[in-house]
């Protein structure tokens, strides 16, 4: 599986779920491997919150360096 593959599994099963309860969702735009930056887009109720930066770096960036070392940062696109 590659880095992206299993970017968006973990996207998938381990974000989503969390981020729906709120009415959110967290959708893949890009990785770049030279940078480990992982572009995402917060949308819905997530999208527009006032918290969306804690979202971003206390929930995604957390759980996806916690499975995909390869990923050092994670940004909104």
């Amino acid at each position: 599986m590659t880095v992206e593959e299993n970017i968006k599994k973990v996207l998938a099963e381990h974000i989503t779920p969390v981020l729906q309860t709120h009415g959110g969702d967290c959708q893949f735009i890009k990785f770049d491997e030279q940078t480990g930056i992982l572009y995402v887009s917060l949308v819905g109720a997530c999208g527009t919150c006032p918290y969306a930066q804690e979202t971003l770096r206390m929930t995604v960036e957390q759980t996806i360096t916690n499975f995909i070392p390869e990923v050092k940062e994670v940004a909104r696109a």
